[in-house]
This record gives C-alpha cells, structure tokens and sequence, in this order.
C-alpha cells in the first residue's frame, strides 16, 4: 500500500483521489492495459453513465490484480482517459470510492476526442508494484 508525500512549494491534491508522490516498497510492478467500461463477455457497462463506466473499470483492475496476487491499494499511479471534462469530477469522485487519501496513486487525466468504442466514456491505465510476499505468477 503505498503512502505519499506532498511539499508546501507545489500546489496540492486536496481529496481529488490521488497523491502527489506515492512512495511503494519493493515489489513486482505491474502494467495494464487500459480498462474500459466491458464486462468478461465485452458488452458495456453504464452506456451514457460515466460513474457506472468507472466503476466497471476499476473492477476490471481488481480482478486482473487479484490474479497476481495484487489488490487495488498496490496501484500506485493511473491515467485516466475520458471524453468530457464536466465528468472529470464525477469520475474523482468515483475514483475516491476506491481509495483513500492517505493511499490514492499518482494520476493524470487526459480529455480526448474519443476511446476505442463510440460508448466508452472513460479508460484506466493503472500501474501497481504488489509486494513480493503476495505476487503469485499469473494462470
């Protein structure tokens, strides 16, 4: 579980779900795909509701982590992809559901024209270094 820093000469993340510099003990560190709004058998989740897009998303980086033996509190920086900015604050508020300030990784939002399906609202690109006494090798 990572845990963070800020400094007084930098502006601050004020309980916007992330940290300015989280700080992870060793371990295996995991890149993933970006996450999307599929559920197993790709059909989308939330068509229209960014909230339940997010959610659905952060689902998916649970179920791949928990595979390797990580869990959403290892993710120690994301980028999020989304369409419009006045659903950036909705999707914070969703991403706090997830964790807690003392906890949130790094982030970086990016609005872009459009995601790989017309429906998508938003994408989630996660990082996560899970400890070596709880990595297990996929499959």
């Amino acid at each position: 579980m990572p845990e963070g820093f800020e400094t007084d000469s930098v502006w601050k993340a004020r309980g916007r779900g992330f940290q300015m510099g989280p700080l992870q003990p060793a371990g295996v560190t995991v890149h993933l795909t970006g996450q999307v709004a599929w559920n197993s058998e790709e059909e989308i989740v939330g068509p229209g509701d960014v909230e339940a897009q997010t959610r659905q998303c952060f689902e998916n980086i649970a179920s791949l982590l928990r595979e390797v033996g990580g869990e959403l509190s290892d993710i120690v920086a994301i980028t999020t992809y989304f369409t419009d900015r006045a659903q950036l604050a909705r999707i914070q508020s969703v991403r706090n559901e997830f964790f807690g300030p003392e906890t949130a990784p790094a982030s970086t939002s990016v609005m872009v024209a459009g995601l790989g399906h017309e429906d998508f609202l938003v994408e989630l690109t996660p990082v996560a270094v899970i400890p070596h006494d709880r990595f297990r090798s996929p499959g």
